[in-house]
């Protein structure tokens, strides 16, 4: 009798035991923050908004404002992973002999962007895309880097990508582009997801825009990016007198990105203040964000 009671107080100690590493092991992992990223198709990005808003697939017949579209994708994740930050976006495209062209070398250059190149063939397809999609989704839930991949693009072959990452707990949630007619994603892969949502034509209007004249032009030509700064401040000073102090002082805990909307209203009030379009330069969009934020943080 004596043994069998000791028997079982060795049991209910290892027991204990037991439950000790595994509430030290919750504790961590509750610690621990949500990750997620953006993984864009950039083909099927370029072909579906194309469609949608300028009538066209053809890269050729319009322009694609790829940091401002990059920022409201990045503002949308923030609300939907409310409780998540941002690991980055991954951007993928094609170019001959995977060498940048200078549209790539620019997004590239963004921060928190990865930009990854598959080879173009003589009739401009992609070629290698999906298995890089597949090769850094399948990596990053491996090593759980991330907690939930939103992910751009319609392609059936994207599946296999979705399983891999879904095989190491990761979440993928479909992110789509509205289709002016049927659908621009394959259904296997809208059945595998686990979740999938779709952005109108009001979200992508404004960042295409068929190619055209320049809206603006002056006779000095191209400001410089201190006379963009400089517009950046005036607009900040201007708003922060019309919308009050309470509106903007929100924006700061989301230094350096700006909500889609509010960089939108940035753009279009500076474009009509330099008489100049800035419509795909980015490094005069980031000199004008620059100037925004550098008078608000000195306003608090």
């Amino acid at each position: 009798m004596e043994a069998m009671n000791d028997d079982l107080a060795a049991l209910s100690a290892r027991i204990d035991h037991t439950n000790e590493l595994l509430q030290r092991m919750l504790a961590e992992v509750a610690k621990t923050p949500s990750t997620h990223a953006i993984f864009v198709d950039a083909g099927y990005l370029y072909a579906a908004a194309g469609r949608l808003v300028a009538g066209t697939e053809d890269r050729r017949a319009f322009d694609l404002d790829a940091e401002g579209l990059i920022d409201a994708l990045i503002d949308k994740a923030r609300t939907i992973f409310a409780d998540s930050r941002l690991l980055r976006v991954y951007w993928y495209d094609g170019a001959r002999r995977r060498i940048h062209t200078a549209e790539q070398q620019t997004i590239a250059e963004l921060p928190d962007v990865k930009v990854r190149l598959g080879n173009l063939n003589a009739n401009n397809q992609q070629k290698g895309v999906d298995s890089l999609i597949r090769s850094d989704l399948e990596s990053l839930a491996r090593h759980r880097a991330i907690s939930d991949a939103a992910l751009l693009g319609g392609d059936e072959d994207l599946v296999s990508a979705v399983e891999a990452a879904q095989g190491y707990g990761a979440r993928v949630h479909l992110w789509g582009i509205e289709a002016p007619e049927g659908r621009n994603q394959a259904e296997p892969l809208l059945w595998e997801v686990d979740s999938q949502r779709t952005f109108d034509l009001d979200f992508f209007k404004p960042y295409v825009s068929r190619r055209t004249a320049p809206a603006y032009e002056t006779a000095a030509g191209r400001p410089t990016r201190e006379d963009v700064r400089f517009v950046g401040a005036q607009i900040a000073a201007k708003w922060l007198a019309a919308r009050g102090r309470d509106t903007l002082v929100e924006l700061l805990p989301g230094h350096p990105y700006l909500p889609g909307s509010v960089d939108q209203d940035l753009l279009v009030e500076a474009e009509g203040l330099l008489q100049y379009s800035l419509r795909g330069q980015a490094d005069l969009r980031r000199a004008l964000r620059d100037g925004f934020w550098d008078h608000l943080r000195t306003q608090y």
